[in-house]
């Protein structure tokens, strides 16, 4: 058996640190080990040993008299962190941090409130997310009608802009996910219109946009694309994946400053949500440039993996643009080290790679976006480079093919340690779950939807059957073979709020609900650790950075979230409801006040 990313960094004995895997966790491998790697922060054997002791250099802030939850290697709790630079210098009881409380010491008392390492967000779009906020937003509309208003007002303030750009319409509001041009045309029938959907795998244009892309019932379905067309063959308004870029083309170039402006608007996000770290889940130049220039004015409060788009239309002969932008020079917290390409579509659309044709009027096996023999060569390929492999997968031929391209490249390339990435991951054929493991690819679920909601009652599985649809989103069984569990959202596909998605993972009930009775597919829940760890610890092996978060514990970066209140300690149909009091980025507040909650605890008896 091929031996699992665990095993081998324990064979690899990583640096000095004495930290390894075990468990599908994080673990000191010994006390000494610690010591060794907190010595090697501080610069010296005397710091690291008063460190220990609690009586070094005072911290800079003290938190202390809070329930924290440290997700170190024994899940152990802690009542008390302090905090120098950065770093975090010490965590444990209140009574031993005393020795870091000096005169300039900020101390705050948390009043019992839960404390947790910050999130990891492994696959997310924050550029294009913002910016499509500052654009027509139909995001979060209840029905179909909504979604007009919402547009006639979108329409009132376009002013003298020659298109209607925007998105965020859900496929579930339309008969069939079908959305109909003429609908855009009684409400602009002058300018052209494009609304990216929800999941980001349809376009939804006015006859107008069409006209100018001088698409009609003649034009053929593009490679990779389909034109959803009426009985007489007339393109109906929807366009699915490559299709879209028939139109897409035709757009006003989005400039630096709406990009810019746009990740202003989803890093604010990020920090209410308790995100410290997150991998930009298909790039080019430009966005990684977006961030680059936040990052340099001090505002970007991320680390940032930056996952580069390769297409089938560059394939191999695209990389060497890659590895150039690789090596760029970037701002201290961005990393273009991932490469993110797509190997199919989406279910809900019918373009999703399967194994065995869709059922219940569908036909086909989907659209896989590259043949199995290209996949391979673009994998090996990119494995040569050293880069991080990054694929959505959504169908079980797209899964297959993904992690046949893998095996091939350790074949070719030798056993490294490279860390891919698969997210979505939605439908599984059994055989394959074992493999994440044995090939120590990464299992990037987006768990706020794993549950039955229109997309899966009315989209999903009845174009799939029930043999087959037993194994959307199996979690739990990816997760008892040891496979190393990561966490994304896709935003703006759906919420950026982990905590949303941790209630999901553990119910499999819509987030909304308080109690539920049939939780969807109930064999496939998992605990809150689970989910907690894969959010953190796991989220910061995925970003190849777990030696300086993930956890709370000294020597690492001070990345911290508190709450309203202890996850451990209420329904799990009420984590969706908890709030993000504060998120500390390598020390720094970038969400909430320190003030303002120690004003609070003091109402509860604090300092």
């Amino acid at each position: 058996m091929v031996p699992s990313p665990e095993a081998r960094l324990q064979e690899k004995k990583l640096p000095v640190d004495g930290y390894g895997w075990s468990g599908g966790v994080f673990r000191p491998a010994s006390f000494t080990g610690f010591l060794l790697f907190f010595f090697a922060l501080l610069g010296g054997t005397g710091a690291a040993a008063s460190a220990a002791a609690g009586s070094g250099p005072s911290a800079d802030l003290v938190l202390r008299h809070g329930q924290i939850y440290t997700v170190d290697a024994a899940r152990s709790w802690a009542e008390s962190l302090a905090v120098s630079g950065d770093r975090i210098v010490f965590v444990g009881a209140d009574r031993d941090v005393t020795g870091f409380i000096g005169p300039r010491t900020r101390v705050v008392d948390l009043g019992g409130r839960f404390v947790l390492p910050g999130f990891h967000d492994r696959h997310v779009h924050p550029v294009s997310g913002g910016v499509e906020l500052t654009q027509c937003d139909l995001n979060s509309s209840a029905d179909r009608d909504e979604v007009l208003q919402r547009l006639r007002d979108c329409v009132a303030r376009l002013g003298d802009r020659p298109w209607l750009v925007g998105g965020g319409w859900d496929l579930t509001l339309f008969p069939g996910g079908l959305a109909d041009r003429r609908d855009l045309d009684a409400i602009l029938p002058d300018r052209p219109a494009l609304l990216a959907s929800a999941d980001g795998h349809s376009s939804w244009v006015n006859s107008k946009a069409l006209e100018l892309a001088g698409v009609t019932a003649a034009t053929p379905d593009p490679e990779g694309g389909r034109i959803e067309r009426d009985a007489a063959g007339a393109p109906i308004g929807t366009l699915r994946e490559s299709a879209a870029d028939l139109v897409d083309r035709l757009l006003p170039e989005t400039t630096a400053a709406e990009r810019l402006a746009g990740l202003r608007l989803a890093v604010a996000r990020a920090h209410g949500f308790g995100i410290v770290a997150l991998t930009e889940a298909s790039a080019g130049a430009e966005t990684t440039a977006t961030y680059d220039t936040l990052d340099r004015a001090g505002e970007l409060g991320l680390r940032v993996v930056v996952s580069q788009h390769l297409g089938p239309e560059e394939g191999v002969g695209g990389i060497p643009a890659l590895v150039r932008e690789r090596a760029a020079s970037h701002a201290p917290h961005v990393r273009a080290t991932a490469v993110k390409l797509f190997a199919d579509g989406v279910i809900e659309g019918g373009t999703a790679a399967l194994l065995e044709p869709y059922i219940g009027g569908r036909s086909g096996l989907g659209i896989p976006n590259w043949s199995a023999n290209a996949l391979e060569s673009v994998i090996v390929a990119l494995d040569r480079e050293r880069f991080q492999i990054h694929v959505h997968a959504i169908g079980d031929r797209a899964i297959r093919d993904t992690l046949d391209g893998l095996a091939a490249a350790r074949a070719a390339n030798g056993v490294r340690d490279a860390r891919p990435l698969l997210a979505h991951i939605q439908l599984f054929a059994p055989s394959d779950i074992p493999r994440f493991r044995e090939l120590g690819v990464i299992a990037d679920f987006q768990p706020l939807w794993a549950y039955a909601d229109a997309y899966i009652r009315d989209l999903t599985e009845p174009f799939l059957g029930p043999e087959r649809s037993r194994w959307l989103y199996p979690i739990a069984s990816v997760a008892r073979t040891g496979a190393v569990l990561a966490a994304g959202s896709d935003w703006s596909v759906s919420s950026m709020n982990p905590l949303e998605a941790i209630e999901v993972a553990i119910t499999r009930c819509d987030p909304e609900l308080t109690t539920c009775d049939e939780p969807w597919i109930p064999e496939e829940r998992v605990d809150l650790a689970t989910m907690l760890a894969a959010y953190t610890i796991g989220g910061a092996y995925a970003g190849f950075e777990e030696r300086e978060s993930g956890s709370l514990e000294a020597g690492k970066l001070a990345d911290l979230v508190v709450l309203d209140r202890n996850l451990f300690t209420i329904p799990a149909g009420e984590i969706s409801e908890t709030t993000v009091l504060l998120t500390l980025f390598e020390g720094r507040t970038v969400h909430g006040s320190l003030d303002s909650m120690k004003a609070k605890a003091a109402g509860k008896g604090g300092l």
